[in-house]
């Protein structure tokens, strides 16, 4: 039996699905799309655990705000999104991706695993 499994995560985005439901997607261009797809196809997250960053949906997180959902990115656990229904998802991944360690941006250390170039 399996006691770890590899991932290529670099960081995870906590999104409410209780919220998310409440608001009824309210996302992407026709506003019908839930905000953990339209966050997954923005910052090309991608599903399972080959995917870049981690957004996944949760149960509730407890905050239950009217008309926005709920977010937490996992490297700054102390400080919650609140997003309103309708706001552009470029807008969200901005501020999350502003937020993120370097380790979880994309660019050329990101996107060749890390690596280091041979000096």
């Amino acid at each position: 039996m399996k006691t770890h499994v590899r991932s290529d995560w670099r960081g995870a985005i906590l999104v409410c699905r209780k919220c998310g439901k409440k608001a009824g997607g309210g996302f992407g261009p026709k506003g019908k799309t839930s905000l953990a797809k339209a966050l997954r196809k923005e910052m090309h997250g991608g599903k399972g655990r080959k995917a870049r960053l981690g957004v996944v949906e949760v149960g509730c997180l407890g905050v239950c705000p009217k008309h926005a959902v709920t977010v937490v990115d996992a490297s700054h656990p102390g400080e919650w999104l609140i997003v309103p229904a309708g706001t552009p998802v470029e807008e969200v991944a901005a501020r999350l991706d502003a937020a993120a360690p370097t380790a979880a941006r994309p660019g050329p250390a990101a996107e060749d695993g890390g690596r280091q170039p041979p000096a």
